[in-house]
């Protein structure tokens, strides 16, 4: 290592580097000197010149102390400094001009501080009072100073904790939170020179043991495990041990890892009794025992968990305890909170619930219940059966359907209500009609008929079954909102006349709105027909139809119409009876019948005609077939044998012209008056021509 005087050397050429000094100075690597280590000056001028070193005002001549350098510096050096040595040191110098300058430096010169045999190490039982003594020593004189966690601790009598006149550490009552590392620091009085001295302090205490519970209960079971826990204290820390009341098993005996903490797995009732935890370090012992008791639970067994039992019948459930000591059993009816006894219609006999002529709110949950010293246990069980009948119900017509309004719901009967049964129907005659809904749904009948009375009812249904019904509402729809009600059509007056019909008709509510008209239409009921159509005023006071088809079923339907809409159309059926056999010909028949009637009429005149005054259509005919047999009526027609027109037939003895006229009158457009028409003046065909002389 380098020694002072090598310091000063290597400082010297930082010195020169920094230029040259205008001043005197003397350079030291230290002011403070312990006794024993060499002391260094230099001294250095600015420039050449003589260099005289002095202590406390003399002179140094000592050469093997004081040696000049160079021209301008100079060095003390004092080899093992001791007491002595201490003092104000002066480099005089002087040019060679006869320039004088001097510089002064105070070397300090100390011994220790020293601890010599302070103990290091200190023990106190708690709560008693504790000293801890620091010996120092030291030149020229020692200040001592005790610290804690670096926070000086005050020369304060009357603190718990302070530094006594003679540098010793006092503590008052010693506290677990005292224990820890002091610190004795000496320094050297006026100078930053100081030596510290750490000193553990340890506090003892006796051992503890607290325990939570010195009873503990528990069961017994492969899957039960029992912890007992002491809580230990003292200084230095105790050693755990315990006692059992059983031989140790590490298999089922188990300690956390300062053994403070016993787990017991899989109790059996060998393990009841006593368990000691004892606590022992170097200053005393401590125990606390705990006390085990073991127990065998309750357990309560039923012959099932759920019954379903309709309404009226008989429902048992049985029931068996077992534990140590041997519970009692008792029946609890949950609905009410009641125990049960060996009375009544739901009762307890042998350990068996019995109930008699179930009702619906005998639904619910029962309970087994076993009750010991050792514990409680309790086993429930479901009796489900239908619902109850629906009460305090409300019946609401709308215009096609009822809604149902439920205060309360009805008895569930131990199982929850999921829908509603809702029947209807129009009259006793006709059978039930329902819908199902849903609990949580509205309520309510739809796709009825408006101004319809219906009977109504419900009945609740759950998981068993159908609950009872509720009593029956008669209700009547209403008409939608401003639509006139329908026409009344009288059925009891309504006519069948031949193919003709009639029905009186009586209007009911407008609906707010005057009526326009009656809407009319009718058709038969065989496939295919068309509806056929008309309108009445609406003061109307009956429907009149005309030209049916005999033999036929009709259908017909009125409505009344207003501003908002029409009605229901009212219907009626009725049928047109067959025809009667004299009523039955058709217009062809008629026509035949009067062209037969015609003919015969014209024959018989045709034929009188004939006979008697040989005229008419008959008689044209006879001598047209005759007049080739007879060559002399041919020639009476060709005009031969006679004169002036005049014929003579046989047994006829006067001329055509004196013939007596028949009485046969006619009327004549032209001349406005009856002329006698006979059959002589009439021509017999259309062949046949008027003679000249004949009259118009």
């Amino acid at each position: 290592m380098l020694n002072q005087s090598a310091i000063i050397l290597l400082l010297l050429p930082l010195v020169y580097s920094a230029g040259q000094s205008s001043r005197l100075e003397i350079i030291s690597s230290k002011q403070d000197i312990q006794v024993g280590e060499e002391i260094l000056l230099v001294c250095k001028a600015p420039k050449e010149g003589d260099m005289t070193w002095f202590r406390e005002g003399e002179e140094i001549d000592d050469e093997e102390i004081v040696s000049k350098v160079d021209y301008t510096t100079s060095k003390l050096l004092i080899w093992k400094a001791s007491l002595s040595d201490v003092g104000t040191y002066t480099c005089k110098f002087e040019s060679e001009d006869g320039h004088n300058v001097e510089t002064e430096f105070v070397v300090y010169i100390y011994k220790g501080p020293s601890f010599h045999d302070t103990t290091t190490y200190h023990e106190f039982l708690e709560g008693t009072d504790g000293v801890v003594l620091c010996v120092v020593t030291g030149q020229p004189a020692v200040d001592v100073q005790w610290l804690k966690d670096k926070e000086p601790i005050p020369s304060t009598p009357g603190r718990r904790v302070w530094k006594t006149s003679d540098n010793a550490l006092h503590i008052e009552k010693v506290k677990r939170e005292d224990a820890g590392t002091y610190i004795c620091q000496a320094q050297i009085k006026g100078r930053p020179i100081y030596q510290q001295l750490p000193v553990s302090v340890v506090v003892n205490a006796p051992p503890t043991v607290h325990i939570r519970e010195e009873v503990k209960k528990v069961a017994v079971g492969p899957e039960t495990n029992v912890s007992l826990s002491c809580l230990v204290g003292g200084l230095p820390k105790p050693n755990i041990t315990w006692t059992m009341p059983v031989e140790f098993d590490p298999s089922r005996h188990l300690f956390n890892s300062d053994r403070s903490q016993l787990t017991i797995r899989s109790v059996v009732r060998a393990d009841y009794g006593e368990y000691v935890c004892t606590a022992k370090n170097k200053i005393a012992e401590s125990s606390a025992t705990f006390m085990l008791h073991v127990f065998e639970p309750p357990e309560v067994f039923i012959s099932g968990d759920q019954h379903s039992v309709n309404v009226g019948k008989r429902v048992a459930v049985s029931c068996n305890v077992t534990g140590y000591p041997q519970p009692d059993l008792h029946w609890l009816n949950k609905q009410n909170g009641q125990e049960l006894d060996m009375a009544g219609r739901i009762h307890v006999l042998d350990g068996m619930l019995e109930i008699k002529d179930v009702i619906p709110s005998d639904g619910g949950l029962y309970s087994c219940m076993a009750v010991s010293t050792s514990g409680n246990a309790s086993r429930d069980v479901s009796i489900h059966t239908q619902p109850g009948p629906p009460h305090y119900l409300t019946v609401t017509p709308g215009p096609t359907s009822v809604l149902f309004t439920l205060k309360t719901f009805p008895i569930n009967g131990g199982t929850p209500i999921k829908s509603f049964v809702l029947q209807w129907r129009k009259n006793a005659i006709e059978k039930w009609e329902e819908t199902i809904v849903a609990a949580s749904d509205v309520l309510a009948i739809t796709d009825l008929r408006p101004y319809t009375k219906y009977t109504v009812r419900m009945a609740a249904l759950n998981n068993v079954g159908r609950g009872q019904f509720s009593i029956e509402n008669t209700v009547r729809t209403e008409g939608k909102q401003g639509e006139p009600d329908s026409p009344a059509i009288s059925t009891d007056q309504a006519k069948v006349e031949g193919n003709s019909f009639s029905v009186p008709l009586e209007q009911s509510d407008n609906g707010g709105s005057p009526l326009l008209h009656l809407n009319v239409k009718y058709k038969e009921e065989a496939e295919k027909s068309e509806w056929h159509k008309m309108q009445l005023p609406s003061d109307a006071k009956s429907v009149n139809l005309k030209d049916l088809t005999f033999g036929s079923d009709y259908r017909l339907e009125v409505e009344a119409v207003n501003y908002n809409g029409s009605s229901i159309p009212a219907t009626f059926n009725f049928t047109v009876l067959e025809q009667p056999v004299s009523s039955r010909m058709t217009k062809g028949t008629v026509a035949g019948i009067v062209m037969l009637i015609f003919l015969v009429v014209f024959l018989a005149v045709d034929a009188t005609c004939c006979y008697r005054n040989r005229c008419g259509l008959l008689m044209a005919v006879a001598g047209k077939l005759s007049r080739w047999k007879d060559p002399g009526l041919k020639k009476v027609e060709e005009g031969e044998g006679t004169t002036n027109g005049d014929v003579t037939l046989k047994a006829i003895s006067k001329p055509r012209r004196s013939i007596q006229q028949s009485g046969v009158q006619t009327i004549s457009k032209e001349a406005g008056h009856l002329t006698e028409v006979t059959c002589d003046k009439a021509p017999l065909t259309k062949n046949e021509k008027l003679h000249p002389t004949t009259d118009a």
